[in-house]
C-alpha cells in the first residue's frame, strides 16, 4: 500500500479539480502518439494518425484521451487502493489489448507535461512530485496483471 501525505493528497485533488478532463486527456494522448509514434499500433481503428495535425484533430484520440482521464479520476477517488481499482483495466490491457506496460509510463509523463503547460508556475515542484508519484502508482497498478 502506498502512503500518501496530506500535502500530496491536497496537491493532487486541488489540481484535479481544475483540470478540463477532455482537453488535458486529449493533449496527453496526442503527445504520446506524436512523440512516441510506435504507440500508434494500439490505435489502428482510430483512422488517420499520419502526422501531428491529423492526431490533434482526430475525434477518436480526443474521446480516448477523455476516457483515460476519467479512469485516472477513479484512481484519484481511490488513492488508497489504486491497484484494486485498476484490476480489470490491467487485465484488459494485458490479456486482450496486449499493450506494452511501458506505454503507461509514457502517458504519465505526457500528462505531467500537459499539466505543467496548463498550470505554469502554479505547478510547483511539490505538486509535480505528487503527480509523478500518482502516475508511478497508476503505472504499477495497470502493469500488475503482466507479472
Amino acid at each position: 500500500m502506498v502512503h500518501w501525505t496530506d500535502e500530496e493528497r491536497q496537491a493532487i485533488s486541488s489540481t484535479w479539480a481544475e483540470i478540463n478532463v477532455e482537453e488535458v486527456g486529449h493533449q496527453a494522448l496526442a503527445r504520446v502518439l506524436v512523440v512516441y509514434p510506435w504507440t500508434q499500433r494500439y490505435f489502428s481503428t482510430f483512422g488517420n494518425l499520419s502526422n501531428a495535425t491529423a492526431i490533434a484533430g482526430n475525434p477518436k484520440v480526443r474521446a480516448h484521451g477523455k476516457r483515460v482521464l476519467d479512469a485516472l479520476g477513479d484512481a484519484i477517488t481511490h488513492l488508497d487502493n489504486v491497484s484494486a481499482t485498476y484490476a480489470k483495466l490491467s487485465q484488459l490491457h494485458s490479456e486482450k489489448l496486449h499493450v506494452d506496460p511501458e506505454n503507461f509510463r509514457l502517458l504519465g509523463e505526457t500528462l505531467i507535461i500537459s499539466l505543467a503547460a496548463q498550470f505554469g508556475a502554479a505547478f510547483t515542484p511539490d505538486i509535480q512530485a505528487a503527480w509523478q508519484k500518482l502516475m508511478a502508482v497508476v503505472t504499477a497498478a495497470l502493469s500488475k496483471q503482466y507479472y
